[in-house]
């Protein structure tokens, strides 16, 4: 079921959408980058900011289809349990050591991905998927690099 006329905007990603989007991978690539360049003695500094930043990121991913339910009305319990479990794993992930937190958090990214690719088109959101694909290569890789490096 489409979203509410009032929500048809948010059905195309404008220009300051991409923009935010692009703005928000900043954390991932420079944590990867930090990862592979910092002394040994500061990189457990770098790969928490990484994954903490990850796991906000994947509850965020979360909260999107909670936000999807709300406006939709049409909320199945599976629905629901899928808008909280992100939030769920990620905290999970982030106490983990980075090495294996780390690799967990790129899987819930791209599965996150993998779901919306399911839902957003019976919402009419389709046109989120191209850049949710890029920023979900973009932060998953991130952080399997990040991961590697402090293995």
């Amino acid at each position: 079921m489409p979203l509410s006329t009032a929500a048809a905007p948010l059905s195309v990603p404008d220009r300051l959408a991409v923009r935010l989007g692009h703005a928000g991978l900043v954390p991932f690539v420079l944590g990867a980058l930090l990862a592979l360049l910092v002394r040994v003695d500061v990189l457990p500094y770098v790969v928490l900011s990484l994954s903490v930043y990850a796991g906000l990121i994947v509850s965020f991913l979360g909260g999107i289809h909670w936000g999807i339910l709300m406006v939709a009305r049409d909320a199945t319990p599976r629905r629901l349990v899928w808008a909280v479990l992100p939030s769920l794993f990620a905290w999970v992930s982030v106490v983990m050591p980075p090495h294996a937190g780390l690799v967990i958090q790129a899987l819930l990214l791209i599965v996150c991905y993998l779901v919306d690719r399911r839902v957003y088109p019976a919402y009419g959101l389709s046109k989120w998927l191209t850049l949710r694909f890029r920023l979900t290569l973009v932060a998953s890789m991130s952080c399997f690099m990040a991961a590697a490096a402090s293995a």
